[in-house]
């Protein structure tokens, strides 16, 4: 089978990237044929097969004519047209696309008969601005349906009238368009909370499936050791709920806290550890690269997720499960699915819970034996690649079939 994989960026940006690169190896590997489409870029990686790259397009600093691009890019489709006609695949597998290769990219793959599967990393088939929340980083649900007037009301995208209008009109032009609902021929949501989300919003239940990212456990086997320390790595950000966080770790009796990650919260955080004389407690960690965060991981007592918004199947926990590591989760978006409570971790509803379950973590050494354990089993059992392959190829044959 001929697979062409689109995403409109060809380097590691953040967890749609590292799963498109991910199911290009994970396809080879089972004999298939692979080829990319994407967006030009100093940072592409050459993945040795055959890639297709429009030119490279900064929503940001581009002209008001030009940001129309960002609905439907001619030049764009050109390219599409050129690469089917070249590599002739049997599925066209579409990622993150919208935006920066548009809309445009669809009609010459319908026109060819070509079965279109999209995973969904994001909710931006229904929020214009991508994450469900409004300015004030609370969860908004008010363009559901297609109400995208609300998010030019509350200038929702990055707080701009304009790229919030521009926003909702491409949210618009894709339903009316039915690229969604009728033009993709299967969408694969990684939660079932993302499935919930999308059927509400109009999605025929038939043509979407909820299949949690893969993970190669066997790439984490590693020695793991307890050197007394909870962990949070991600961006410090609003929606990660790194002040819930640290407002609930204040008032653990004991234990250290070490976060992991940069982001605009940053000078908050570090003004709010000074407030509150944790200075001893919380070890500020900054960036770390991919190999530095597996080590800190690997030496964690516990990871927690206490975001904010509505988080699809986070790498982050993933890659805590299949290292071998507890997990204190939030009780929203997709995480509680990875979390099974009193059993590998905890799902907490607030801060005064999450608070008393790192407690337990922190003196209970039993348990958290247990726990770390039973992670590594859920990671086995649940989420390998032999196993997403399996529901992948299914969901490919029975396109071709149709087709």
């Amino acid at each position: 089978m001929k697979i062409l994989l689109v995403n409109k960026f060809h380097w590691l940006k953040g967890g749609s990237e590292k799963y498109y690169f991910e199911l290009g190896e994970l396809l080879k590997k089972y004999g298939h044929k692979v080829a990319y489409f994407s967006m030009y870029d100093e940072k592409n990686i050459q993945t040795g097969d055959k890639e297709y790259f429009v030119e490279q397009f900064d929503l940001n600093n581009s002209s008001k004519i030009k940001a129309l691009n960002v609905i439907y890019n001619k030049k764009n489709k050109k390219l599409m047209e050129q690469a089917l006609d070249d590599f002739k695949p049997d599925i066209v597998h579409i990622n993150n696309f919208q935006r920066q290769l548009s809309a445009s990219i669809i009609k010459p793959i319908k026109k060819r008969n070509i079965p279109i599967v999209f995973t969904a990393h994001d909710v931006q088939a229904i929020c214009p601005a991508i994450t469900m929340m409004d300015n004030d980083k609370n969860i908004c649900e008010l363009c559901m349906h297609g109400h995208y007037m609300n998010c030019i009301k509350k200038s929702c995208n990055k707080g701009s009238k304009l790229k919030s209008i521009l926003g909702a009109i491409e949210g618009y032009y894709y339903r009316l368009n039915k690229i969604y609902t009728q033009k993709i021929d299967f969408i694969i949501a990684p939660s079932e909370f993302y499935k919930s989300k999308f059927i509400e919003d109009g999605i025929n239940p038939q043509k979407i499936e909820a299949i949690h990212n893969p993970i190669e456990v066997k790439d984490y086997d590693i020695n793991t050791k307890d050197e007394g320390y909870a962990l949070y790595f991600g961006r410090l950000s609003k929606e990660k709920g790194i002040l819930t966080l640290i407002e609930a770790f204040s008032k653990c009796k004991n234990g250290k806290l070490y976060i992991a990650g940069e982001g605009p919260e940053k000078e908050n955080v570090e003004q709010i550890i000074k407030e509150k004389k944790l200075e001893k407690r919380i070890k500020l960690l900054g960036f770390l690269n991919r190999k530095a965060m597996i080590d800190v991981t690997s030496k964690a007592k516990f990871v927690v997720v206490p975001s904010i918004w509505y988080e699809n199947c986070p790498y982050s926990v993933l890659e805590t499960l299949a290292i071998g590591k507890a997990v204190i989760g939030a009780n929203i978006g997709g995480i509680p699915e990875l979390i099974s409570h009193n059993k590998n971790g905890f799902i907490y509803n607030n801060s005064e819970e999450l608070t008393e379950y790192m407690n337990e973590l922190f003196e209970n050494e039993e348990l958290l034996k247990k726990y770390c354990k039973e992670s590594k089993k859920l990671a086995k059992e649940y989420y390998s690649k032999e196993k997403y392959y399996q529901k992948l190829e299914n969901i490919y044959q029975s396109l071709i079939t149709k087709n």
